[in-house]
């Protein structure tokens, strides 16, 4: 799977700390801490007819993983909507757009790792594209990868950080093996996520994902267990096995970026009918009348 370029996006105005520009010409200083270190969290949105799904639970995790880090300075959440705002009107978006949310320490006055050479409070980057989600909805095809997702001994993930070298890694051994994307097991040896969604595994209709160890807490995930609650679908979460995905009747991946779409493929074996699952089918369908009729308005006249 690779991201296509839409034209739509050619003339993007990209907001940096409240300075609309033109995406050509949109930048930050060589000294902000994302650029010296990957010091920085950030957060995926989706919009849908002029409302972001899950707004305040995606802004409560950015201030979370932000207060984790130390930052000394964070944006209130009323700032944060107001730029985003801005930059939607920006482009014209009121539909089918993803917005990334990047907050970084802010730009230091001299190189180095210290947060004590900080001084001019955090850099917030509002990036929104028009962009359908990402994955194919037919099937998406996985490899296990070596790299493994770390627990919160070496690097808490419920720190939604920026640096994402380990996802990069999986995803190129990924590309070098003709497919969509990887699976990541954590140190113990049991599914953790893919390089960039949660996962979910369907057996004997009891739907299934990893605990919160090495991996976040994913903001769609959550969504999905809770319509299976809602909607009478048996879920738990477990420590998952490589076992249990060969295995499994279905497999799902979950994302803001991606939505729902059914996993086909694990190592070359055929995940159930290597299809899309009724189980997978029906919360997919959940899932799409739920972001149709909530979310938070971002505009002020609706």
């Amino acid at each position: 799977m690779r991201q296509q370029f839409h034209k739509e996006n050619e003339n993007l105005v990209v907001n940096v700390n409240g300075e609309l520009r033109h995406r050509d010409e949109a930048g930050i200083s060589p000294f902000d801490s994302a650029v010296q270190g990957g010091d920085a969290v950030w957060e995926g949105l989706r919009l849908y007819e002029g409302r972001i799904f899950k707004l305040e639970e995606h802004l409560a995790r950015l201030e979370s993983s932000a207060k984790a880090l130390a930052f000394s300075e964070i944006p209130s959440r009323n700032q944060i909507r107001r730029e985003i705002r801005r930059t939607l009107e920006a482009n014209g978006m009121r539909h089918g757009a993803h917005i990334r949310l990047t907050l970084t320490r802010g730009v230091k006055y001299t190189s180095g790792m210290d947060p004590r050479l900080n001084t001019a409070g955090p850099t917030l980057i509002v990036l929104a594209e028009f962009k359908p989600p990402v994955y194919d909805k037919r099937g998406v095809r996985l490899i296990t990868s070596s790299w493994r997702r770390p627990g919160p001994d070496v690097l808490d993930p419920k720190i939604h950080s920026a640096n994402l070298i380990q996802s990069i890694l999986a995803k190129i051994e990924a590309n070098h093996a003709g497919v969509d994307d990887a699976l990541m097991l954590d140190g113990r040896g049991f599914i953790a996520e893919t390089n960039a969604t949660h996962v979910f595994l369907v057996e004997g209709g009891v739907v299934a994902t990893s605990r919160l160890v090495a991996c976040p807490e994913g903001i769609t995930r959550q969504t999905v267990l809770e319509l299976c609650r809602e909607h009478g679908v048996p879920c738990l979460e477990a420590d998952l096995s490589l076992t249990e995905a060969y295995r499994a009747d279905e497999m799902f991946c979950t994302g803001t970026m991606g939505e729902l779409a059914p996993v086909v493929e694990v190592d070359g074996r055929a995940i159930g009918a290597g299809s899309c699952g009724p189980v997978t089918r029906r919360l997919s369908e959940l899932y799409a009348a739920l972001t149709a009729e909530s979310g938070t308005s971002i505009f002020e006249d609706d």
